[in-house]
């Protein structure tokens, strides 16, 4: 991890930290979830995050969908998946953009929303 991102806290057992820990187990990429609470009453926390393909994309986004839907939490509803350039997965209180890289860099919703290169950066990394 680098020296600009700050690991992202989220709560044990929230719908928060159950997204994060499976997009961080399908190999998602560069995830970065930006809080929302007092920004916007669209949810709490936006998650960014991207697939290598459209194929890993897709996957992550059923995956994640099914493993939400499962743990009861929330029921999803996902946009996007045909094409998985840009699938969006609205959990509730959690809204996750999964991406293919060029589609994401193009879209920029980090900047829009305060974060990256010119923003604080909480970034999910590995070991």
């Amino acid at each position: 991890m680098s020296d600009t991102t700050t690991p992202i806290d989220a709560e044990p057992g929230s719908l928060h930290a159950l997204v994060l820990q499976q997009l961080d187990d399908d190999q998602a990429q560069e995830i970065v979830s930006i809080p929302l609470q007092g920004k916007s009453s669209i949810a709490d926390h936006m998650v960014v995050a991207s697939g290598r393909s459209t194929r890993q994309v897709a996957a992550m986004a059923n995956k994640l969908a099914e493993k939400v839907k499962k743990s009861g939490k929330a029921m999803p509803r996902i946009e996007g998946l045909p094409a998985a350039d840009w699938v969006l997965i609205d959990a509730g209180d959690v809204v996750v953009h999964l991406f293919r890289p060029e589609v994401r860099s193009f879209y920029n919703l980090e900047r829009m929303w305060g974060f990256g290169e010119d923003g604080e950066s909480r970034q999910m990394g590995r070991a």
